[in-house]
C-alpha cells in the first residue's frame, strides 16, 4: 500500500546561493536536479509571504538517492531578510546530518571548501545503537551541518 505523504525536500535560504550549492556539491557529492529556478510575480510573493519575492537557486539531489529522492533546495531571496546564525540548541531547525565513510576526511573537505568548525570530531558508544563518530560545523553560510559515521554495536 502507498503512502499520502512523501519527504520531498529541505530549503535552506542563501546569500549567494551559487556558492552555497557548489559546497553541497564538492563536500558532500550532492548534483543538480532539475532546471535552474528563477520566480517571481504575485503568485509566489503570496505564496511565501514575502512582499516583491524574488527567488533564485536550484535543487540539490541529495547523496544515496536517485533522480526521485528528497532534494536540498537552496534559494536566495530578493529581498532579503537578516538573522544571526543560529546555535546548535536553538529550538526549531537544527542541522542537516550526512553519514560518511570518513568522518575526518569529509570534515577536512568542508572546512577547505569553507566552512567552519562549530565542535570537535568525538566517539562515543551509545549502549544497544553501537558507535558513532561525528562533528558538528558549519558551511559557508554559517548553517549547521553534522558529520557521522556509524558503527554496528
Amino acid at each position: 500500500m502507498g503512502h499520502e505523504t512523501r519527504f520531498a525536500h529541505v530549503n535552506l535560504v542563501a546569500r549567494d546561493w551559487r556558492r552555497l550549492a557548489r559546497f553541497y556539491v564538492d563536500v558532500f557529492e550532492c548534483a543538480p536536479v532539475g532546471e535552474e529556478r528563477d520566480l517571481s510575480g504575485d503568485w509566489i510573493a503570496e505564496a511565501v509571504g514575502v512582499a516583491d519575492a524574488h527567488i533564485r537557486g536550484i535543487h540539490l539531489m541529495l547523496p544515496g538517492f536517485g533522480p526521485d529522492g528528497p532534494t536540498l533546495e537552496i534559494f536566495e531571496y530578493e529581498p532579503r531578510g537578516s538573522s544571526d546564525p543560529p546555535p546548535a540548541n536553538r529550538p526549531g531547525f537544527g542541522h542537516l546530518a550526512f553519514s560518511v565513510e570518513n568522518v575526518e576526511k569529509v570534515h577536512a573537505r568542508a572546512l577547505a571548501a569553507g566552512g567552519s568548525n562549530l565542535g570537535e570530531i568525538s566517539t562515543k558508544r551509545i549502549p544497544g545503537a553501537g558507535s558513532i563518530t561525528f562533528v558538528y560545523l558549519r558551511d559557508p553560510e554559517e548553517n549547521i551541518i553534522e558529520i557521522q559515521r556509524w558503527e554496528p554495536a
